[in-house]
């Protein structure tokens, strides 16, 4: 009874350690390229927002001027303004459609507000605001 391990229990097919490589190297790509793709969609957004000033008219209005970058062949950008009481709760909301540069909005509200703040911008296939 001097059998090798070898002897006693065959040794696995050359084929079968090719083709777990392959797979692996497979799903890695495969992996790398998901990353490749969602890093450049994060970084190329359709539509880019920023608030440059605002202003309080009054108890019940607020302007804003925001700029707005819409890459060209976008549809359907959308804004969110919202106005902010002293307590920071929001007392109005606007949302419009934005055009390429800068936009002058005015935000009713229904008590007094103290400052204004961008919720962002949308576009289709760009649902998180920016």
């Amino acid at each position: 009874m001097d059998q090798t391990i070898a002897d006693r229990y065959a040794a696995p097919p050359r084929w079968r350690r090719r083709l777990t490589v392959a797979v692996v190297t497979a799903v890695a790509l495969a992996g790398l390229g998901w990353v490749a793709w969602a890093a450049y969609d994060e970084a190329t957004p359709k539509v880019q927002s920023a608030l440059v000033t605002f202003r309080v008219d009054g108890e019940h209005s607020v302007s804003a001027r925001v700029d707005v970058r819409v890459a060209s062949g976008t549809t359907g950008a959308s804004c969110t303004v919202e106005a902010l009481a002293a307590d920071h709760s929001i007392v109005g909301e606007l949302h419009f459609r934005p055009v390429d540069g800068s936009n002058d909005v005015t935000v009713r509200t229904e008590r007094a507000a103290t400052s204004v703040q961008l919720a962002g911008c949308t576009a289709h296939g760009q649902d998180r605001p920016r």
